[in-house]
């Protein structure tokens, strides 16, 4: 759950595992939420169940996320949080691309 090692050629604050522009879309629903529910989410990103399921597995063997499983009678419901680690890496990523993004509208070259 801490931060993925500084790696050359990589700037300061970018998380390796919000590099996947997937997992990244992901994320900004789930910092945007308490719970969100699977459909919800599945469809905020568009993605299909399978390609969802994949892409939380990941995240919660990182401890990104949280999963909670209910049932309404028969029926399964699934939702998904981030973690408060989660919450805090996606931030620091966002502020690092932001400042790249900067960087150069000012011309300057990037520094990664």
């Amino acid at each position: 759950m801490t931060d993925s090692p500084p790696t050359a050629g990589r700037a300061p604050g970018l998380d390796r595992l919000l590099s996947d522009p997937t997992r990244l879309a992901i994320m900004s629903v789930l910092t945007a939420a308490d719970w969100c529910d699977f459909a919800f989410l599945r469809d905020a990103v568009s993605l299909s169940d399978s390609a969802l399921s994949k892409q939380l597995s990941t995240l919660k063997n990182d401890g990104q996320i949280e999963q909670r499983r209910t049932y309404h009678g028969r029926v399964p419901k699934t939702t998904v949080r981030a973690t408060d680690e989660a919450r805090s890496r996606f931030v620091r990523h966002v502020e690092a691309l932001r400042m790249i993004v900067e960087r150069a509208q000012a011309g300057e070259q990037p520094r990664f």
